[in-house]
């Protein structure tokens, strides 16, 4: 039979302050900060424990190493007295410690806080059960996340041999010769983006706007992925939602080029929808796949960031995309490139999909295991072959 006790945190866990991590400090062991990984770090201070952001925006945010790590003084590390230390982990994330934090200018949470605020723990073999089940979902995500780099480094990989190093298929029976870009292989040409892709092909006006959209803000775009998709009725959405955007699109943040903000859009849902600050590229006359990377290259990066205007907000415009340059290889390298590494995008597409029913699907029992709504004995483990 399932228990549960209500005790203060100060009963079950002890806690650890986090000590300052070097200037330039590098290793193998994994760092930590008040937003989870920023480094490695050359020695180890603890393990399989908590990391709870101690100061700062993400006051309050909770990571979990189960091997040996380094915390920086902007956490504070935390391991259960006895019992099952990811189920701590989960109760820890369930609580929104963010909401204890002291401080005006600064958030800050401090162990003397902590060890104050009241929980309801389950007994020990439930704490086992309710670990199992969630870090099943965990253990899912981070297995995909990994084949996700993987398969895009290999195609990273593919683009650079091919058109950057002009390693491609039969390099050896073409001569080099001089151009604007610098010496390439003979046939092959520079050409503008503008040349290659149209920019902001289409975008919807309330006159022609569906009832309801999917809306992508520059805030749900990190490096290579959109990280969420908000529902909104049309009448309700951001004034900025308007840019249509189609399968094999690259969206680019026009605001601080320098962060990278894009990804490539593959298997659209209906009425997905970008806001105006993206630059929407839709390719034309070369595949979406030799676009995404020729866009995504640290050169292409420092030509956006050096053509950036403003102070507070550097941005660029969609003439800037427009009139960048970019080798331009003959229709059957960049055909035969595509039919490589198009499947690859595509199984990622599955990934990352997969990934976001897995968080979806964890975030709805987190709650639910830990306050004791659900049996978790009657609960299955998430299966590798969870639909996307």
């Amino acid at each position: 039979m399932t228990e549960f006790f209500d005790v203060p945190l100060n009963d079950v866990m002890d806690f650890f302050n986090g000590k300052a991590i070097k200037p330039g400090q590098e290793g193998t062991y994994p760092a930590y900060g008040s937003n989870g990984l920023i480094g490695g770090a050359p020695e180890w201070k603890h393990e399989n424990s908590i990391i709870i952001g101690r100061v700062g925006a993400y006051c309050g945010s909770v990571a979990y190493s189960k091997g040996r790590f380094w915390a920086s003084d902007n956490t504070i590390v935390a391991r259960p007295k006895s019992g099952n230390v990811r189920y701590f982990f989960y109760l820890l994330k369930e609580l929104g410690l963010n909401r204890y934090a002291g401080g005006a200018a600064q958030p800050l949470v401090t162990q003397t806080v902590l060890k104050c605020v009241s929980v309801r723990i389950a007994d020990i073999s439930t704490q086992h059960r309710i670990a199992s089940v969630l870090s099943a979902y965990d253990d899912l995500i981070e297995n995909n996340t990994r084949r996700i780099a993987i398969l895009e480094e290999m195609a990273r990989r593919i683009y650079e041999e091919w058109f950057v190093h002009f390693r491609f298929p039969g390099h050896e029976q073409v001569d080099m010769v001089e151009s604007e870009l610098g010496v390439i292989p003979k046939g092959w040409k520079a050409a503008s983006i503008g040349e290659v892709s149209t920019i902001n092909a289409k975008s919807i006006r309330p006159a022609n706007a569906p009832e309801e959209i999917l809306y992508i803000d520059i805030a749900s775009v990190v490096p290579g992925a959109i990280t969420q998709k908000q529902p909104y009725r049309f009448s309700e959405a951001p004034g900025r939602a308007r840019r249509v955007v189609q399968n094999g699109d690259v969206i680019w943040s026009c605001v601080r080029p320098n962060r990278r903000s894009y990804a490539l859009v593959l298997q659209p849902e209906p009425a997905l929808i970008a806001s105006t600050g993206f630059a929407v590229l839709s390719a034309k006359s070369v595949p979406y796949s030799y676009l995404y990377f020729a866009v995504t290259t640290n050169d292409f990066v420092s030509f956006l960031t050096n053509h950036a205007t403003g102070a507070a907000y550097p941005a660029v415009t969609a003439s800037t995309f427009e009139s960048a340059q970019i080798i331009m290889p003959p229709a059957e390298v960049a055909n035969y490139f595509h039919s490589i590494v198009a499947p690859m995008l595509d199984l990622n597409e599955t990934l990352k999909r997969k990934n976001a029913n897995l968080r979806a699907t964890r975030d709805l029992l987190l709650p639910k295991l830990i306050s004791g709504e659900l049996d978790v004995s009657s609960l299955p483990e998430p299966e590798e072959g969870i639909t996307a």
